[in-house]
């Protein structure tokens, strides 16, 4: 089957071009100009998107599909749950295990996702493997990661789970000799665990106090020590996930300038569009509390900067899809309170609309953010994240003229909220399609149970040591 796509303005991954592009059999198979009259598009379904924007289908390297694993077997998590991916713009996903129980091992702990998630995903998906805890340097699934098909690993500086100090050092040594991206949450457990029990104390259980139980230092002071432990272990490719601070941006700049060279950032929409602010009602707070928490204005606008300094090579959601009843665990206690909030939907839009359409970034650095360095950083381009001769067909038609208002009755997946309720945007998608064919139009999803396919690094992006880099072409933007 043959789709044609005609007279748009089409963002490759390498440059922006005027004209059309040809799918066949689920990849793209050529770009240029009056492809209709060539005999390669005979018999083509064709599609106008004059005046629009033909985009790299959007890659979301930081997604929780689900946050408890025993919970979601025999559920159709991961089919309600990515909905929201295929119509908001997003055709693969990264996703996040949770912890393990004790005594569970890490290749059973992955064959369970892989269970639930094989026939239900409705877009492309890829995981990241697991380390946590003292043990995680010897766990005997660290080392068989690569050969699984994973290309990172997620641990975390705070929670019962963290690791720090020398075990982290051993497990970034580690990383960089299997050839696994480290994708880490740093926070200072110590301070925040400090301030949680002091304000739980004091009686201060509403939203603003987990903020204040979670300040920027606790970030800065993690991200300072991760990239002097990276540095420690041979300059080991190291990515901080959702970056909030301005502080954690210096300490990350201040690192590069010393001349580590395999770090890399990332951050989440919400850190760009929304402040502390939301914290001061004790109702709608407790939807927004999330690790790390919301920061201020100047912390929005340095990573806006970072973006368009191509600082900060990712933005994701941490998408959690989280109820109203869930986050009114927390009411009066902070700390009762799943952290997370859902996005996964939004981010596409909303990033057009706050960045592009407001001029912050450019069209180019907004594709790299949301597709392309994604792919790049976990081995899948160019296959994902780019429109490419030999690329998969995952296409997103933006027209950039239309305006929408984000509200929640209008969202999908399991979710009743959105942080984002009420905000006008710039820009509205007009069809998705994975692989060539059409999962959502106009806000609507019109795929199928089961679509996505699980997804395996090319190895193009597996050695990312200091003394063989990811290759030029594969490089972040």
């Amino acid at each position: 089957m043959k789709t044609l796509i005609t007279n748009g303005t089409i963002v490759t991954g390498h440059e922006t071009l005027q004209g059309d592009l040809l799918v066949e059999d689920g990849v793209v198979s050529a770009l240029g100009h009056g492809l209709s009259a060539k005999g390669a598009a005979a018999g083509a379904a064709v599609l106008d998107a004059g005046g629009k924007l033909v985009l790299p289908g959007g890659v979301d390297a930081h997604t929780h599909i689900t946050l408890n694993l025993d919970a979601a077997k025999g559920t159709d998590t991961y089919y309600r749950g990515t909905i929201p991916a295929a119509v908001g713009g997003t055709t693969t996903i990264i996703d996040h295990l949770a912890f393990m129980p004790s005594g569970r091992a890490l290749e059973d702990h992955i064959a369970a996702y892989r269970a639930l998630a094989q026939g239900m995903s409705v877009v492309d998906y890829l995981f990241h493997g697991l380390a946590q805890g003292q043990e995680s340097v010897a766990s005997e699934g660290l080392a068989t990661l690569p050969e699984s098909g994973f290309s990172s690993v997620k641990a975390y500086m705070t929670y019962d789970n963290h690791v720090d100090g020398g075990v982290l050092l051993r497990l970034l040594r580690r990383t960089k000799e299997l050839g696994l991206l480290l994708a880490l949450h740093a926070e200072d457990d110590a301070t925040i665990s400090a301030l949680r029990a002091q304000y739980r104390a004091e009686g201060k259980g509403d939203p603003v106090w987990h903020a204040a139980s979670r300040p920027v230092r606790s970030e800065e002071e993690a991200v300072v020590r991760a990239l002097r432990l990276a540095a420690e272990a041979g300059d080991a490719p190291l990515y901080i996930v959702h970056l909030s601070s301005a502080a954690g941006l210096a300490a990350i700049r201040k690192a590069r300038a010393a001349g580590q060279k395999n770090v890399y950032a990332e951050t989440c929409t919400q850190y760009l569009c929304l402040t502390d602010d939301l914290y001061r009602s004790p109702v709608q707070g407790l939807r927004a509390v999330m690790s790390p928490p919301l920061r201020k204005r100047e912390d929005i606008d340095a990573l806006w900067d970072g973006i368009r300094n191509g600082e900060v090579q990712v933005v994701a959601t941490d998408h959690c899809p989280f109820t109203i009843q869930d986050k009114m665990a927390g009411l009066h206690d902070f700390t009762r309170c799943p952290g997370g909030s859902p996005g996964i939907e939004e981010r596409f839009a909303l990033l057009y609309s706050e960045g592009v359409a407001k001029g912050r970034i450019s069209l180019e650095r907004f594709v790299a953010c949301v597709a392309a360095n994604p792919a790049k950083l976990f081995g899948l381009y160019p296959r994902k994240g780019a429109l490419l001769p030999g690329s998969d067909a995952d296409i997103v038609i933006l027209d950039p003229k239309a305006g929408q208002t984000l509200q929640t009755g209008s969202l999908h997946g399991p979710s009743d909220f959105s942080l984002y309720e009420g905000m006008r945007l710039t820009g509205r998608i007009d069809a998705v399609f994975l692989r060539g064919k059409m999962i959502a139009a106009n806000g609507a999803f019109t795929g199928e149970r089961g679509m996505g396919t699980p997804l395996r690094p090319d190895g193009a992006c597996a050695d990312r040591s200091a003394d063989l880099p990811c290759q030029p072409s594969c490089q972040p933007s």
